[in-house]
């Protein structure tokens, strides 16, 4: 019944919107699962405690290949493509399940590694992404260089074997507990400044590596200082090459803002 509609626009049939059969045997699978395995997380003393936890949460979700869902099966994902993301991402909310640990790790870090890494990184750093093995951070923001990244002024400078990062970072998560955390650092302080920077992954665990949590008015310490004086990067810790960092990074900060991997903070 065209009556009431306006007459120069042209309508088509609806759209169908309903799951197919495989779509729906996915969701059911998911929703089994979190019914079988979904536990309150408690309260704890410290952060370290509920660290402990946490990794303990994400280790069981990676057992049975409920983490980084849309990673491809060769690197512990499914494949999931984006309506089944969607779907798993609504029966963990309906579960009320606890987020995973390594959330950096699975949005941000791995989905850059799948995108610019190399095989030998992506072997080395994927597998304990997913299973909180290893946990990671960002290492982006500066005092000076937030909003702004590209102003950013921690520097590295090649040395045998790799390079030789000095600076400072601001408003890290997880730095205390990372083991890894992907940077973005200058290495041509004389090119045009989006074009000097390079993306490199620190061991957090290296000689020159301080982190100083930040306390709040709250009492707790979510995010944290880094200061990085002279720590040794390898050569095969650079990712994309070297003065390709704006660009690694706008993958990272894409994920960062949002789209097709699952936990997500609003979950």
């Amino acid at each position: 019944d065209d009556r009431g509609r306006p007459p120069d626009l042209c309508y088509t049939s609806g759209v169908d919107l309903s799951l197919s059969p495989e779509e729906e045997a996915f969701a059911g699978e998911a929703r089994a699962w979190l019914a079988a395995n979904v536990s309150r997380r408690p309260e704890f003393e410290s952060f370290d405690e509920g660290v402990a936890w946490d990794r303990a949460w994400q280790r069981r979700l990676a057992a049975d290949r409920w983490v980084g869902i849309s990673w491809p099966s060769a690197y512990g994902g499914r494949d999931a493509t984006p309506v089944q993301v969607a779907l798993f991402n609504a029966e963990y909310a309906r579960a009320g399940a606890p987020q995973p640990v390594n959330r950096v790790g699975i949005n941000l870090a791995g989905p850059t590694l799948l995108a610019h890494g190399t095989e030998e990184q992506r072997a080395r750093w994927l597998p304990p992404i997913l299973d909180a093995g290893e946990i990671w951070c960002q290492l982006f923001s500066e005092p000076d260089a937030g909003s702004d990244l590209a102003s950013l002024r921690t520097v590295a400078e090649r040395v045998d074997g790799g390079w030789s990062v000095t600076g400072q970072k601001v408003w890290t998560s997880y730095a205390t507990v990372a083991r890894w955390g992907v940077a973005l650092v200058r290495t041509d302080p004389e090119a045009p400044r989006h074009r000097g920077l390079s993306y490199m992954v620190v061991d957090l665990s290296a000689d020159g590596v301080d982190v100083r949590p930040l306390r709040q008015i709250t009492g707790e310490s979510e995010f944290n200082e880094v200061f990085l004086d002279g720590v040794f990067v390898p050569e095969d810790h650079l990712v994309g090459g070297s003065g390709n960092g704006w660009a690694v990074a706008n993958t990272t900060l894409a994920h960062e803002r949002g789209v097709n991997f699952p936990f997500k903070e609003q979950v």
